[in-house]
């Protein structure tokens, strides 16, 4: 739940009540103001502040100042030309669906990129490297969505796999001590995920939330959180087109961290394994692969 959405749906005295609405329609001009000022806007005592911001779930009025002003500032920002539902409309012909779809996905990593922090992204790399088991737990259409990401990191040996679909509160109980998950929920409220969560918690399994700004449950119990771009209604729309992007990115995102901690390594593991594996004939140059000894790569890790 966003802090708009949580303001709306809490009880509130009148000079609370009173507060509140003063935050929800002046929120820019309420950034620049002081405890004293905003108090005196709204013929309140100081105090009222820090009970409204602790009505919220936050420790004192700073920190709900700077959280709100984050996800405004998150929200009036990006998609200002596009429509994450209903990114074409019916009379548009098909190039202009292709140019429009093509916007729709650039501002979607444009959007997930600004949501990116350095210390929650470094945590998550962090938990990846130590894990000598990951699994992917999530619905059926981001099961779907994480095969790519499975298949890349099986492939650099971090040994990565997907829950089964109707066992996976079973599977997250039997998971080893030394082992990761990561929780994909666009609300961060799915039933059986919020189950596996609680379970996961339980059992001191770190894992990782890959779901929507605000607040959910699955966030609070996460070890760290990456959030995806948040603009979709549920079902009103078109399709899932700016969620599996942003999934899709932010697991490319992980692989990409962790491909990097070894990367000489990696690089050299992924070009030997193709060398004997990979035996595709192609008639387009640009595919042809150079010989082996022309890749700078660690020559230990190289094929005999």
């Amino acid at each position: 739940m966003l802090i708009r959405e949580r303001m709306q749906a809490t009880h509130f005295s009148s000079a609370e009540q009173q507060l509140v609405d003063d935050i929800l329609q002046h929120n820019q001009v309420l950034q620049e103001l002081t405890v004293q000022q905003i108090a005196q806007r709204n013929f309140v005592h100081p105090s009222t502040l820090i009970r409204v911001a602790k009505k919220l779930g936050f420790s004192g009025w700073v920190e709900l100042k700077e959280a709100f002003a984050k996800e405004e500032q998150y929200l009036t920002g990006h998609f200002q030309e596009i429509d994450a539902n209903l990114p074409f409309a019916p009379t548009d012909g098909i190039t202009t669906i292709a140019q429009k779809l093509t916007r729709l996905e650039q501002s979607t990593l444009e959007d997930t990129l600004s949501l990116v922090h350095h210390d929650e992204l470094n945590t998550a790399k962090q938990l990846l490297l130590a894990a000598d088991q990951i699994k992917v737990f999530g619905s059926n259409a981001n099961r779907l969505i994480s095969q790519d990401f499975l298949l890349k990191m099986n492939r650099i040996g971090k040994m990565t796999s997907q829950a089964t679909p109707g066992e996976a509160a079973y599977e997250s109980l039997n998971m080893p001590p030394k082992s990761c998950a990561i929780l994909i929920s666009y609300t961060g409220e799915n039933q059986e995920l919020r189950q596996i969560a609680k379970l996961l918690q339980q059992e001191q399994i770190p894992f990782i939330a890959i779901t929507s700004i605000g607040d959910n449950e699955i966030a609070r119990r996460a070890t760290c959180r990456l959030n995806m771009t948040t603009r979709e209604r549920l079902y009103s729309k078109i399709g899932n087109f700016s969620i599996n992007t942003s999934v899709t990115y932010l697991l490319n995102l992980l692989y990409c961290c962790v491909f990097s901690e070894h990367y000489q390594a990696n690089l050299a593991h992924l070009i030997k394994t193709g060398a004997l594996i990979d035996k595709r004939p192609s008639t387009v140059a640009i595919m042809e692969e150079p010989p082996l000894s022309d890749i700078q790569i660690q020559d230990s890790f190289l094929p005999n």
